[in-house]
């Protein structure tokens, strides 16, 4: 099965939607149903307020996938945990610029780990945060919920940041994502794709479908394609 949508945007699953008394098996769909990559939450209870998993978890599941793993570090100091990711397999580590005294000091060191990097912004973060890091980094995450819970509702006034990104990323052309994270489903993607996003994070909207996790990422390609 084909693993890209028609107009190149990109689909991720969030594992913090799965099953994680069968996760084995909910990867194993994420394969066969040809996702994009993997999206793995890391929240300290802190910065947001709830605790997800660590590197142990990532150890265990990554000999299940040969799909690219993205590290989202919902973390105070992220740079704490950028070699334990690094050993267990991740490729792409982002962290959020509210959570990084030393944004800069941050990405250099991520890919020096040997992973792509990439920065978040919240829904209250305006867009010029990042003028000063954008040539540096690999991803820009923009979340369209507010950091802390899955299953939240899409807030729709993220899209004109969507859009205020896309025009100002040149390095786009170099491989550089804009990532959207935050009740993406069915309904949400296309404006999406229409605002610029090139990799759509989604996580109850593939692992909720009522025919299963196949179908749910079908359908939201059959979105992102409909909106291309």
């Amino acid at each position: 099965m084909t693993s890209e949508s028609d107009n190149n945007v990109r689909i991720a699953a969030s594992l913090l939607a799965a099953d994680f008394s069968q996760l084995g098996r909910e990867i194993k769909s994420l394969n066969d149903g040809g996702c994009d990559e993997i999206h793995f939450d890391v929240m300290d209870g802190a910065f947001v307020p709830n605790i997800t998993f660590g590197a142990p978890v990532l150890e265990w599941i990554r000999p299940l996938t040969s799909l690219p793993i993205d590290i989202h570090m919902m973390v105070q100091e992220p740079a704490r945990f950028i070699d334990d990711f690094a050993r267990v397999g991740a490729d792409h580590f982002t962290v959020h610029a509210e959570a990084c005294a030393h944004l800069h000091a941050t990405v250099q060191s991520i890919k020096a780990a040997g992973m792509r990097a990439g920065v978040a912004l919240n829904p209250g973060t305006p867009v010029s945060a990042l003028d000063e890091i954008l040539p540096d980094i690999d991803r820009v995450l923009v979340m369209t919920v507010n950091p802390g819970y899955g299953g939240q509702a899409f807030i729709g006034g993220q899209l004109a940041k969507i859009a205020a990104l896309a025009e100002q990323l040149p390095w786009r052309a170099d491989g550089a994502d804009l990532a959207v994270d935050g009740g993406v489903k069915v309904d949400t993607a296309p404006g999406c794709v229409e605002a610029g996003a090139s990799l759509l994070i989604s996580g109850t909207g593939i692992f909720n479908h009522p025919d299963g996790v196949i179908a749910g990422l079908a359908a939201l390609r059959a979105a992102v394609n409909d909106a291309g």
